[in-house]
């Protein structure tokens, strides 16, 4: 049986034709407008100088700071789970896209995972804090360059959250908005047809405050972001070089090639779905384990 025959089963399922219907992309880019405007709220609190004192002081001393601050988190980790939900149901569709087209959209989805990352690293809590120490080494990593992509990207040793922020509000944001500018201006969006997304968004964070974790004296492993969980499993495995850049590097680099009309769609694929299953069971043990 064929990639296209088991698509074509998979469709007719009742739950499976509610997914496939579901314009999932729309949902995408109303939670990034929420995050944006939410997030102009937060970075206006928000000190270089103090990154933790001045994220956990959005919770306590401006007014309803933590709100804005939760409505930032989960609108944006909402932002990047329909973007992936979306990149899986119209992948039949991208056949039609030119070659570079389909590549930028592809490359959407890692800028995506480096904006969320950003935004944890910043926090400077717990997670955050481990999180940007473990990204400044695997850089280091790098032979021959490792030191001037660091310097680039994060630097938080020499220079704090600087560059973090720099990257995180504008950097990110743009290389975001020239690789889907084509996309999305080909497929506009009426933030008036999706009320009901809107008002679920902005529920969900009245009751269910964005995480914030505190140092705790004693506790020798920290779990980092939900995303990151899998590759800090395999560096306690693995160099750094292997464990953060080659292994997430050859990722990417067969969804950039993963086309039904590529000669190894098969084998790309089955690649695809065994990275995704390993990595999540990589996660899990680290959730399980050191969670």
């Amino acid at each position: 049986m064929n990639w296209t025959t088991c698509l074509e089963r998979l469709k007719k399922w009742p739950a499976s034709q509610l997914i496939y219907d579901t314009k999932w992309g729309s949902w995408s880019l109303i939670c990034l407008y929420i995050s944006l405007i939410s997030g102009i709220i937060v970075g206006l609190q928000y000190d270089l100088s103090e990154p933790f004192y001045s994220t956990a002081a959005l919770d306590v001393l401006i007014p309803f700071g933590g709100y804005f601050r939760s409505l930032h988190f989960y609108s944006s980790q909402l932002f990047f789970l329909f973007a992936v939900i979306h990149y899986i149901v119209v992948f039949n569709k991208t056949e039609s896209y030119s070659h570079n087209r389909r590549i930028m959209l592809v490359l959407t989805l890692p800028t995506i995972l480096l904006l969320l990352f950003t935004g944890y690293v910043l926090r400077d809590d717990s997670t955050g804090s481990s999180a940007g120490i473990i990204a400044e080494n695997i850089l280091l990593a790098v032979p021959a360059v490792g030191a001037i992509l660091n310097g680039l990207m994060f630097s938080i040793t020499e220079h704090g959250m600087q560059r973090v922020y720099l990257h995180h509000v504008i950097s990110f944001d743009l290389l975001l908005l020239i690789l889907a500018w084509d996309h999305l201006r080909k497929n506009p969006v009426k933030v008036s047809h999706y009320p009901l997304l809107i008002l679920l968004v902005l529920s969900l964070s009245i009751f269910i405050a964005a995480p914030i974790d505190p140092e705790e004296l004693g506790r020798f492993y920290i779990t980092g972001p939900w995303f990151f969980l899998g590759l800090q499993e395999l560096l306690r495995y693995l160099p750094p070089f292997v464990a953060g850049v080659l292994i997430p590097g050859s990722f990417i680099m067969v969804l950039l090639m993963l086309s039904r009309s590529h000669r190894w769609f098969t084998r790309l694929l089955s690649f695809t779905c065994i990275w995704l299953l390993i990595y999540t069971l990589l996660s899990i043990i680290a959730l399980i384990t050191h969670g």
